[in-house]
């Protein structure tokens, strides 16, 4: 399953086939495109990585439950925002879902405007994260155009390193680290400094 780059898709993930519609037909009413499924094992076996704008998922299903299926795809590195709805919740399941990144826990029988609200939430989130990568993808395309000195040049100067102790490192002269500097901030685009250090924090935080 394939969706366009400009999709926002919810999945309803539910054995229950009357929560399944009426849950799908609740965001469907409001703008929502829905895909209801009946198993945690068809969203693993049917949905692409980036396919998801948000899951609503039931909890306890017949083989594959509901938490485990988030603990694969946070595995994985590729959870959507996930909004759990159960009729059998406790704290301890509410918390573990929580700490793994979910949006909302919400026991059965929920409010309308309580699930509509963690939906909104939950694509808020994924376009969120989908404009994060974005930039990182764009600044790492940057990067990569930067020559070997260049790289050489980058690291000390946002380490706060002055134009004469990067030249007296790397065996070259102030005047030298000048023009690669230059050419760093203009390949990377970058307004001042601190606009690179901020760009290369980012690199390597999506590194780590």
């Amino acid at each position: 399953m394939t969706t366009s780059d400009d999709a926002v898709v919810v999945f309803v993930v539910d054995d229950d086939p009357s929560v399944r519609e009426a849950v799908s037909s609740l965001l469907r009413s409001v703008g929502f495109d829905v895909v209801a499924l009946a198993s945690a094992q068809q969203f693993l076996d049917h949905v692409g990585r980036d396919d998801a704008a948000c899951v609503v998922l039931d909890v306890r299903m017949p083989g594959l439950g509901g938490l485990d299926l988030q603990h694969q795809l946070v595995r994985a590195g590729n959870a959507p925002p996930i909004v759990f709805i159960t009729g059998h919740g406790d704290i301890p399941m509410a918390v573990r879902a929580m700490k793994l990144g979910a949006v909302e826990f919400l026991p059965k029988p929920f409010r309308e405007h309580d699930l509509l609200d963690a939906v909104s939430n939950a694509v808020r989130r994924y376009h969120d994260t989908r404009a994060a990568r974005s930039m990182v993808r764009d600044i790492r395309r940057r990067y990569d155009t930067l020559t070997d000195r260049e790289r050489d040049v980058l690291d000390p100067i946002v380490a706060g390193k002055l134009n004469k102790q990067v030249g007296a490192a790397l065996g070259v002269s102030e005047q030298t680290v000048k023009v690669h500097r230059h050419h760093i901030m203009r390949k990377m685009d970058a307004s001042s400094l601190p606009d690179l250090v901020r760009m290369v924090e980012l690199l390597r935080a999506d590194s780590g």
